[in-house]
């Protein structure tokens, strides 16, 4: 059966859009090859998933009609150095990239026969509940658009924009699970010093951040309204409140996002 798509990397969310890319039907289990260079690692994917897998990149990129590069940025180099200009010629592959900091100019020239997509998941994408951005090279037409986001859309939601944008996406989606984590820890903490057990006030922080998120999503409600239906007049809530905004709640996560993008723009430029 024809390789129909190809996985460079075998970690944690090379996992993730592998094992949704099959759950959903998107590709069959034949018809997708993994090259890991661990052979506990290949042979794990290979037992679970029931896919092709390699260590040979040269083969996955002679056979494969879409490439996902789900490595560190560092070894780059080590995928492409092998790829003379006769292999480039045989096949052109769709290539995504989620090399953090890596530019399309930089992939571009590694992969100069090849349109390339530059791609920001997040980590939610484990449980199908990622998002997503993706940007276009300069040789990317609608029909890799539609097959970039048909994968990506296997882990949660997606969102294409200029590559000029992926640094602030970054900062905000990329990073922020991290910012969410530490909110669901702090609401868990906050209960447990008003007296409830932890066990009880983890729940409670989880589920509430949770069904927040989700009621905001299916009523289309701006979180400012939601937040007023919720502070009564004299009541805790609006005490509550007024408390975070003494503390600065709300510039520390502004602040955060624009610290990580900024972070995220000096990475690129190594």
């Amino acid at each position: 059966m024809t390789i129909k798509f190809g996985l460079i990397g075998g970690g944690v969310m090379g996992e993730a859009l592998l094992s949704r890319l099959l759950a959903t039907n998107i590709y069959d289990h034949n018809a997708v090859l993994v090259s890991e260079p661990q052979e506990s690692r290949r042979n794990f994917l290979q037992e679970k998933y029931q896919v092709q897998v390699t260590s040979n990149n040269q083969e996955l990129f002679i056979k494969s009609e879409v490439i996902l590069l789900a490595i560190k940025p560092q070894i780059i180099d080590l995928i492409t150095k092998d790829l003379t200009s006769d292999i480039q010629v045989q096949n052109q592959p769709l290539i995504i990239s989620i090399l953090a900091g890596t530019s399309l100019s930089s992939l571009e020239k590694s992969f100069p026969d090849q349109a390339v997509i530059r791609a920001m998941p997040n980590t939610p994408a484990i449980v199908g509940a990622g998002m997503s951005a993706i940007a276009a090279g300069s040789k990317v037409t609608e029909d890799h658009l539609a097959i970039a986001r048909t994968i990506f859309e296997a882990v949660g939601e997606v969102v294409t924009v200029s590559e000029s944008l992926i640094d602030a996406v970054t900062g905000l989606s990329g990073s922020g699970p991290a910012y969410v984590a530490l909110m669901v820890e702090a609401l868990s903490d906050g209960g447990v010093a008003a007296g409830l057990p932890r066990q009880i006030a983890s729940k409670l922080a989880l589920q509430t951040v949770f069904g927040t998120a989700k009621l905001l999503e299916e009523t289309n409600l701006h979180p400012a309204q939601l937040k007023d239906q919720v502070t009564s007049p004299g009541g805790t809530t609006i005490y509550g409140v007024a408390e975070l905004e003494k503390l600065g709640f709300r510039s520390a996560i502004i602040s955060a996002v624009r610290s990580a993008y900024l972070r995220a723009v000096e990475l690129g430029k190594n």
